[in-house]
C-alpha cells in the first residue's frame, strides 16, 4: 500500500530554529505521552535517518510543511523548496504566509503556487498577536485561495496558540460557512474539540481533517476512529506530525487501527492526494 504522511518537518536549515527541534526534551516528552518513542531522525536531527525510517514503513511520500509562527517559531519557503526540490519523488511542499501583512501574503500565495507549492498553511493562533480563524483580518486570504482553488491547511487544536480560545470550533464554522468552496485541511484535528469539529465536517463539505499526533491514545480517537469509517472517509487525512511522533512508529500503530480495509487506503493515500490536487 502506498503512503502519505501529510505533515513531516525534516531536520532541515530553519526547521532546526522551531520549538520541535530547539527544545528536543518538550517534544520528546510529547512523543513519549502519546505511546510512541522518538525517531533518532528527530533526536538526532538526520535528513538521511528521516528518508530511511519513511523506506522502512514504505512511506512514499511527505508533505512538508512551512511555518510562519510566532512562540513556534517560523522556516522560509526558500528551505521548503530547496529541500523538496533535492527529494522531487519523496515530497510535497507546502508554503507558509505573513497573516500580518495583506498585500504581502497574497503576494507570497501567487509567488509560492507559480513554484510549484501545492497549498499554503496557516497558524493564526501562534502569531505573535493570537487570532482565530474568522479574524476578519484573514478573510481576504481565504478569499483569494477560493478564487483560485488553493487548499490551505489551517492549525486549529493542540498547541496551535497560547490558549483554547485560539482555536474555538465556532470560528472555524463561520470561516468555512462564508468561503464554502474553499477547501480546508485541520491539521491536528481540532482536538480537544473532537465532537464540536467532526459536527462542523458532517455539515462542512469542504473540510478535511488530519489529527495527526492528536489520534495516537488520546480521548476522542474512538470518535475519529467513527467518522473515519463513515462520513468522513474520503475527507480524513493521514499525517504523523513528525518529528513530534516517528514516521514509522505512528504508522504501524495506526494499522492496527479498526478501520475498515477501503477506508484505511483512501486515508493514507488518495485523500491527500485529491486535497493537494494531486495526481494519483
Amino acid at each position: 500500500m502506498s503512503v502519505i504522511d501529510f505533515r513531516i518537518r525534516p531536520p532541515y536549515k530553519g526547521f532546526l530554529d522551531t520549538l520541535m527541534y530547539s527544545q528536543p526534551e518538550r517534544r520528546d516528552r510529547f512523543t513519549r505521552q502519546l505511546g510512541l518513542e522518538p525517531s533518532p531522525a528527530a533526536t538526532q536531527k538526520s535528513c538521511n535517518l528521516l528518508l530511511r525510517e519513511m523506506d522502512e514503513a514504505g512511506i512514499s511520500r511527505g508533505v512538508v510543511v512551512g511555518r510562519d509562527a510566532g512562540f513556534l517559531g517560523s522556516v522560509s519557503n526558500a528551505d521548503v523548496m530547496e529541500f523538496t526540490r533535492a527529494h522531487p519523488a519523496r515530497f510535497l511542499a507546502v508554503s507558509s504566509i505573513d497573516l500580518t501583512n495583506r498585500k504581502k501574503s497574497i503576494a507570497q500565495i501567487d509567488e509560492t503556487t507559480a513554484a510549484g507549492f501545492c497549498a499554503i498553511n496557516i497558524e493564526p493562533g501562534a502569531q505573535t498577536i493570537p487570532m482565530t480563524v474568522d479574524d476578519r483580518r484573514l478573510y481576504p486570504i481565504y478569499a483569494h485561495c477560493e478564487d483560485r482553488r488553493i487548499p490551505i491547511i489551517l492549525l486549529a487544536g493542540g498547541n496551535a496558540g497560547p490558549d483554547l480560545e485560539s482555536t474555538v470550533p465556532i470560528a472555524l464554522d463561520r470561516m468555512l460557512a462564508d468561503f464554502p468552496t474553499l477547501k480546508v485541511a485541520v491539521a491536528h484535528g481540532g482536538w480537544p474539540w473532537v465532537h464540536h469539529v467532526l459536527h462542523i465536517a458532517f455539515r462542512r463539505p469542504n473540510l478535511y481533517l488530519s489529527p495527526d499526533m492528536y489520534l495516537v491514545n488520546m480521548p476522542g480517537q474512538d470518535d475519529y476512529v467513527k467518522a473515519a469509517n463513515g462520513f468522513l472517509s474520503e475527507r480524513f487525512i493521514y499525517g504523523s506530525s513528525f518529528p513530534l511522533c516517528p514516521v514509522k512508529g505512528y504508522l504501524e500503530w495506526f494499522l492496527k487501527l479498526p478501520i475498515k480495509p477501503e477506508n484505511k487506503e483512501r486515508i493514507l493515500h488518495r485523500n491527500a492526494l485529491e486535497f493537494l490536487g494531486q495526481a494519483p
